[in-house]
């Protein structure tokens, strides 16, 4: 019986009917070629999975980095907070060119990783980068001027990393 044909269900099938093949090597060539797109599927996920797994990686470092820089900016406002006091005799001006010192060096720190500040004063409200905490009217300035910065807002490349905390004008 070695000469007889191989009786096996083909993709071509319907009904649950099984359709009889008589050529062994087409039946090798469908299973080869079943195998094959079987095989190109799986690499293609794979190839997805390590890119999805790669972007999640770098999502997470780039969150850690934007959580770090946001503590910063928590010494940074106490540091500007700490430049506006007065000090007074010899001793005093020592501390604050101290403090000086210190914040321009935690400044460097943010400008190396792309940290910079938003400038608020005189420029139009905008959500997108202020957060109005405080309306007045003044007839010196024009509606929706910033007249006022309570805390500064700072960018990181062209995002949005705090917005600004602002007085703005009305009419």
């Amino acid at each position: 019986m070695p000469d007889e044909p191989i009786t096996e269900p083909t993709p071509e099938a319907s009904g649950g009917e099984a359709m009889v093949s008589t050529d062994p090597v087409a039946d090798l060539q469908r299973e080869r070629d079943d195998y094959y797109d079987r095989w190109m599927r799986k690499a293609a996920e794979f190839d997805n999975y390590r890119k999805r797994v790669e972007r999640e990686r770098r999502e997470q470092r780039d969150q850690a980095v934007v959580d770090l820089l946001l503590e910063l900016l928590l010494v940074v406002d106490d540091f500007d907070r700490a430049l506006t006091a007065e000090v007074g005799g010899e001793r005093g001006e020592a501390y604050r060119r101290g403090i000086e010192l210190i914040h321009a060096k935690l400044y460097e720190v943010l400008k190396k990783y792309g940290v910079r500040p938003i400038d608020a004063l005189g420029a139009d409200f905008d959500p997108n980068f202020h957060q109005a905490v405080i309306q007045e009217s003044s007839p010196d300035h024009r509606e929706g001027e910033v007249i006022g910065e309570l805390l500064k807002g700072y960018m990181i490349g062209d995002r949005l990393l705090r917005p600004a905390m602002v007085k703005v004008a009305t009419a």
